[in-house]
């Protein structure tokens, strides 16, 4: 693992979690994008080498949907930077 690549933060209002993110981290979004495959919308922030990813759902079916629904608001991933992916999965 080289590092942690950035952390997925499942959220019920884009808008507004923006807004806080922004205030949280003195920094605004760098990219927005929907990914209408995974039913989500996404923004990204950066502050030194750490970047939040806040995930909200576009529909109700979507992982994210479930996700909020189960258990709320909160921290659904973490992801990580790796030189070989299937080396990794090998040794996991």
């Amino acid at each position: 693992m080289h590092k942690i690549e950035h952390i997925g933060v499942a959220v019920k209002d884009l808008e507004a979690s923006n807004a806080l993110f922004e205030q949280l981290l003195g920094v605004a979004p760098y990219k927005q994008e929907a990914v209408v495959s995974e039913g989500v919308t996404t923004s990204f922030f950066k502050s030194g080498p750490n970047k939040v990813e806040l995930l909200q759902a576009t529909n109700s079916d979507s992982t994210i949907a479930k996700f909020l629904d189960k258990k709320g608001e909160g921290i659904h991933h973490i992801a990580f930077s790796v030189e070989d992916i299937v080396s990794e999965i090998a040794r996991l």
